[in-house]
């Protein structure tokens, strides 16, 4: 059995534990790796993630009433809620994410006068904190399936645009777009280029296994939360910039615009601006270097990447500097800390053979360094969030 039919089967025993009879439906969203295109998002800009091959997954059961019992493996309560009472007021903690999406819906325009309760079980093997949007997982899960159940209609763009409306209005974290649409548009062993601002979003392959390539991941272990400070710090300061220079957002800016950012901005909000604009250029760079020379060629890219979120955006660690510095050392082609920032992971773009070696070096680095022990692991770029056969 692979890790997947392991998860599902782990599903619906822990939904027939947990409310005492079988789901009736089952329903699954991959956590996501962003190639490149980081604190683009919500300035308008481009991103280039891919959904990953670890996922949430939701065993559900219809109920006659419209009361919504939600439950998951890696906390203890059942949290139990009324359809109608679902507003920011009255979620909270982990379920938020989800039944928030209730509430996103109908601040969408959906009237659920015909919508009815059910029972959820989520487990998921994509790391909290890690930088791999587990939230974005359970919130495009739980979309996609009341979208489906209660015939709401929204296509899987509109459902990203409710997921992001949820995190910032309910959640409470200042992200972008990004995170929920690799989940819900990803494809496999393809990328995702997403223009954040008119929502177009094109499916770029990626060709990793044609190039004896692989992504690794060096989940450095370091939590981090888009809720708290330094993620609203930055994008308050891309806000500043964008208003200082006359422009509704920086995608609005150019390379050419930089020396006059320099001379009107102080340091720290020309370095933020900066590194928005470098990064969306980087991430129409990375997509032509695909289509025209193929993944072997977008390393230094993404070292270039790195750099300017290290030292422009200031949003890495010591600990993801040496998993980056690591992973250049030994085989890859081109590393970079991927995610909001302040701890999460790193990824490498690495030939297969060389994982092994990789891992081996990471642990003794960041043993050497009295760093906590990293997670060092692959991921494949694989489908979008989706309803899962139910055959067990």
């Amino acid at each position: 059995m692979n890790a997947a039919s392991s998860l599902q089967h782990s599903v619906v025993d822990g939904f027939a534990a947990r409310f005492g009879e079988a789901p009736d439906s089952l329903w699954s969203a991959p956590g996501r790796v962003n190639l490149i295109g980081e604190h683009t998002d919500y300035n308008d800009g481009f991103v280039l993630p891919f959904a990953i091959d670890r996922r949430t997954v939701m065993a559900v059961r219809r109920r006659d009433d419209r009361v919504i019992r939600i439950a998951t493996s890696f906390a203890p309560e059942t949290v139990e809620i009324a359809l109608d009472d679902i507003s920011p007021a009255t979620v909270s903690g982990w379920s938020a994410y989800p039944l928030g999406m209730v509430w996103g819906a109908t601040e969408f325009g959906s009237v659920l006068d015909a919508a009815f309760g059910f029972d959820a079980y989520l487990e998921s093997d994509i790391p909290v904190g890690a930088g791999l949007s587990s939230s974005a997982a359970l919130e495009s899960v739980f979309g996609l399936a009341i979208t489906e159940l209660w015939s709401l209609g929204y296509d899987r763009q509109s459902i990203a645009r409710i997921g992001q409306f949820n995190e910032n209005q309910v959640v409470g974290a200042p992200t972008g777009i990004m995170d929920q649409s690799a989940s819900l548009l990803g494809e496999q062993d393809s990328v995702v280029l997403l223009d954040c601002r008119s929502l177009d979003a094109s499916v770029i392959p990626l060709g990793l296994s044609d190039s004896g390539l692989t992504i690794a991941v060096i989940d450095t272990k370091v939590a981090h939360e888009h809720a708290t400070g330094g993620y609203a710090a930055r994008r308050a300061s891309c806000e500043l910039g964008a208003q200082l220079l006359g422009v509704t957002s920086l995608r609005d800016l150019t390379v050419d615009d930089l020396p006059r950012a320099s001379r009107e901005l102080d340091d720290e909000t020309f370095r933020r601006v900066r590194h928005v604009i470098t990064e969306n250029e980087r991430v129409l760079e990375t997509v032509r270097t695909l289509r025209d020379q193929g993944a072997t060629a977008i390393g230094p890219l993404l070292d270039a990447s790195h750099v300017s979120m290290r030292d422009d955006f200031e949003i890495s660690v010591p600990e993801l500097d040496l998993a980056v510095t690591t992973a250049q050392q030994h085989g890859a082609i081109g590393a970079r800390m991927t995610g909001g920032g302040f701890g999460g992971s790193a990824i490498a773009v690495i030939p297969a053979a060389k994982v092994e070696a990789l891992r081996t070096a990471t642990l003794a680095a960041f043993a050497a360094a009295g760093f906590g022990a990293p997670d060092v692991f692959t991921v494949t770029p694989t489908r979008g969030a989706t309803r899962e056969p139910l055959s067990y």
